[in-house]
């Protein structure tokens, strides 16, 4: 690979400007697919499979009606007074309008819908007076039926005893027939009264049923108590997957073109555009300081600014190719960022790798053209293994069977693969094009006139106490920052995350003010009955559904959404107690599930709150077996580079706290919310359900990255006979400055998504920021250099048979050198820099 690389090198430094045209037509190429290409991007997660999935499958097919996306737009008075009737009536115009949107099934105005259910109780009223008043005329038509039936019985008995007395006539057998008629008729205008009674049970038990039904949902309001907010509810023709920005626009100008007077309007999470915003103020400024880093390592301008436009052309291609796919696969606005956040650091990092070893091949006297080649095929060498590396963890979030975790680990593992190849092919051409300007006019004078570098004696093995010390501060302070994650809890974010000034908050908090925290998240309840009703039995099953959900703790509210054609599926609105993140709405989520009622053949919950409780005890599930593959190999890689069983295992262990140090610093800011006025933490919550799983890919690579430029130098040390303590501080000294330069610029970079304008990304940001200096300057430059001085030379053990069997990879490029001309002058000037 070494020599491969280095003839690449070669020839992109003779054909520099070929090289420089045809990485801008890819570019180009990437743009214009964006535009022809690019589609609208996901505001929620799904995965397939999950309960809330398959309940959404199934009301798609049992009842179309309730299964599209839906979204709230939340009105509320400037004053605080109850909306007027002319507010009322502009209102439900704009609502009218908004319903001949294309895209959307309905739009619900809340003041229709309260006068409707004024309506249902006043008829409801109505219906309990009528049945008391027929209930009060069939008492008194069976009064006076009891009467005639004894007057007519006492005329029986007297006819009884003329018979006796004076026998059989015409007479009597008339009035006897005229009595048995009387009764017949009697008798008749009795079952006539049992029926008419009987309809009015039937009657009045529907009624209380209706009534009932009314009642459990009658803090599932949409207009405030005291007249002054309202929820406008907007149902798409689409699932909330598949609407697109362009619908949501639509019904969002309708509100804004024709504004009410008065009247506020904020629109929920739901109803935003999901177009991401791939660039912001505190983005530049991440790289701003990435630039002040790479001029202070580098010394020219002209050297710090190739790193930066090489990385610039990398993302540049990389986010824009990956949102070209927006169009054709299900993708969420966060993945082109994090692939973004990703190039942009690495293509950093990688390019500078390379200057930075063709910079001081320079000063010892190399050839620009000789000096690019060889650059290319050393640390080029190494900028492809640590890419690797990078891109088979991302890669491998594929076996988490998430599809859009998996699409992320794709997307960013394409974003490496580029930044990569741009590194080993766009920075030779941009180096010949360079020259000798990549070194300061000091450096360039002490290179013509020949000056060589006095050779600094070899230093001095650190003291065992001071290891033991280094060991124990720097693994006490490790897990003083992971305790945090011990009550890490997942979820998606809700409006409440969203930054104060947003209008997703604004409409959050207005329905949390004014309805009560479970408004936000309520939660779609589907009965499947065991078989097809009839019109009494459904209304009776309705309400046994209904009462049992209601019995559950922490539900306020139940309303029947509708019913399948034959009866058999029935939906209904569940308003819990709390909040879509809060932890008794992910307990009252399962309590559902696990709801039995007679004659209900099963109960599933579904809707936004219950999706993202199943996606992130999915995530939490998959973290431990997606962690152990990632270790595992982390393992095998690190045996393969070093060649050694302890120093895998010890930079492994290494990678853990670090992994965890970081998940406890976004816990205490993000979740605990510690610091959170600097970090623009308005309202602290659960953290992102997927972020700790991304992190093990990420955080890996990058780790393994490190431990390559600190550990390859104390290998390479102990291989030329160094002693074992004393090549650990050869080695970190030959590879700190870059790791340091390396650590700082990645800060600077994802720190710079901190203060993104997406409460998704930030934390993320956070995450790897915190990660990569917990790693670097803890880990890698404190902890394991004292613990290889612990161990000493066991550190390089390695069994004999194993060593027979492991292919030399060769890294650092050391063969090449060995090959190309300059090598001793090469071998002097690097033992004469530790």
């Amino acid at each position: 690979m070494a020599e491969f690389l280095y003839r690449v090198g070669r020839w992109c430094a003779r054909c520099a400007t070929t090289v420089i045209a045809a990485w801008a037509l890819v570019l180009a190429a990437a743009a214009a697919a964006f535009v022809l290409f690019g589609g609208a991007f996901a505001t929620t997660l799904s995965i397939p499979g999950t309960p809330t999935e398959e309940v959404t499958d199934h009301l798609a097919e049992a009842l179309p009606e309730a299964s599209g996306g839906t979204g709230s737009i939340v009105l509320a008075t400037e004053d605080g007074e109850p909306f007027t009737a002319e507010q009322q009536a502009a209102i439900s115009a704009l609502i009218a309008d908004a319903g001949d949107v294309d895209g959307v099934a309905a739009v619900v105005d809340p003041f229709a819908t309260e006068a409707q259910r004024d309506e249902q109780q006043a008829q409801i009223d109505q219906g309990r007076s009528e049945i008391e008043a027929g209930i009060a005329q069939a008492e008194e038509g069976r009064a006076q039926i009891e009467a005639a039936r004894a007057d007519l019985e006492a005329s029986r008995a007297e006819l009884d005893a003329a018979r006796e007395q004076f026998g059989d006539s015409a007479e009597l057998d008339a009035q006897q027939a005229q009595i048995d008629a009387g009764l017949a008729e009697l008798d008749a205008q009795q079952a006539a009264l049992d029926a008419g009674a009987a309809e009015l049970d039937a009657q009045a038990l529907a009624l209380e049923q209706g009534a009932t039904l009314l009642e459990l949902a009658a803090d599932a309001g949409v207009v405030s108590a005291d007249g002054s907010a309202a929820i406008v509810t907007v149902s798409f023709e689409e699932t909330q997957m598949e609407v697109t920005p362009e619908t949501k626009a639509d019904v969002r100008e309708v509100f804004e073109d024709a504004p009410v007077d008065g009247v506020e309007v904020d629109y929920s999470s739901e109803m935003q555009d999901s177009v991401p915003q791939i660039a912001g103020v505190s983005e530049v400024i991440g790289l701003v300081v990435a630039g002040v880093v790479l001029v202070l390592m580098l010394g020219t301008v002209v050297g710090a600014v190739l790193p930066l436009v090489t990385a610039l052309v990398a993302v540049g291609i990389g986010a824009l190719a990956s949102m070209s796919l927006s169009g054709a696969v299900e993708m969420t606005s966060v993945t082109p960022i994090l692939g973004l956040m990703l190039g942009l650091a690495v293509g950093i990092d990688y390019s500078l790798f390379i200057v930075n070893r063709h910079r001081r091949q320079l000063k010892d006297g190399y050839d620009v053209d000789e000096s690019i080649a060889l650059a290319t095929g050393t640390s080029g060498n190494a900028v492809v293994f640590a890419g690797a590396t990078v891109l088979i963890a991302l890669v491998a979030l594929n076996i988490t069977g998430i599809p859009f975790l998996g699409l992320m680990g794709s997307i960013g593992a394409f974003c490496i693969a580029v930044a990569v190849l741009v590194a080993i092919t766009l920075i030779p051409a941009l180096l010949r094009l360079t020259g000798l300007r990549i070194l300061s006019r000091r450096e360039r004078a002490a290179r013509e006139s020949h000056e060589s570098r006095e050779r600094r004696p070899d230093p001095r093995p650190m003291h065992t106490g001071r290891a033991v010390l280094r060991v124990l501060v720097g693994l006490g302070a490790l897990v003083a920052v992971a305790l945090p994650a011990m009550d890490l809890r997942l979820n998606l974010p809700d409006g409440s995350s969203e930054q104060h000034d947003t209008t997703q908050y604004q409409a959050y908090a207005t329905i949390a003010e004014r309805f009560g925290e479970g408004q936000n998240g309520s939660l779609l309840v589907v009965a499947d009955l065991d078989e097809a009703p009839d019109e009494a039995a459904s209304l009776a099953a309705q309400v046994a559904v209904a009462e049992a959900v209601a019995g559950e703790d922490d539900v306020v509210a139940v309303a029947p959404i509708g019913a399948s054609e034959d009866g058999t599926t029935m939906a209904f609105q569940v308003i819990p107690a709390e909040g879509p993140t809060s932890e008794s709405t992910q307990e009252l989520v399962h309590d559902l599930r696990g709801l039995t009622v007679d004659g209900v053949a099963d109960i599933g919950v579904a809707g936004s709150a219950s999706g993202n409780i199943d996606i992130s005890e999915i995530l939490a599930d998959a973290l431990p077996v997606y962690l152990a593959v990632v270790v595992g190999l982390s393992l095998i890689i690190l045996i393969l580079v070093f060649r050694s069983i302890l120093v895998p295992v010890l930079a492994t262990l290494g990678f853990i706290l670090s992994y965890f140090a970081a998940l406890g610093g976004v816990v205490a800011i993000y979740q605990w919310g510690w610091l959170a006025d600097v970090f623009g933490v308005d309202t602290p919550g659960p953290i992102l359900n997927f972020l700790p799983t991304l992190l093990v890919g990420i955080l890996f690579g990058l780790a393994m990255d490190y431990m390559l430029f600190i550990g390859s130098g104390m290998r390479e040390a102990y291989a030329h006979g160094a002693p074992a303590r004393q090549s650990v501080v050869l080695g970190v000294r030959a590879g700190r400055s870059v790791v340091t330069a390396a650590a700082i610029i990645m800060t600077a970079v994802f720190g710079g998504f901190v203060f993104s304008h997406s409460t998704m990304i930030r934390p993320i940001g956070f995450a790897l920021a915190f990660g990569v200096l917990v790693d670097a300057f803890l880990v890698r430059m404190l902890i394991i250099p004292a613990l290889m001085h612990l161990v000493g030379d066991k550190a390089w053990w390695l069994p004999k048979w194993l060593d027979r069997v492991l292919p030399d990879v060769d890294v650092e490029g050391a063969a090449l050198e060995r090959r190309h001309p300059h090598v001793e002058h090469a071998e002097d000037a690097e033992a004469a820099k530790g």
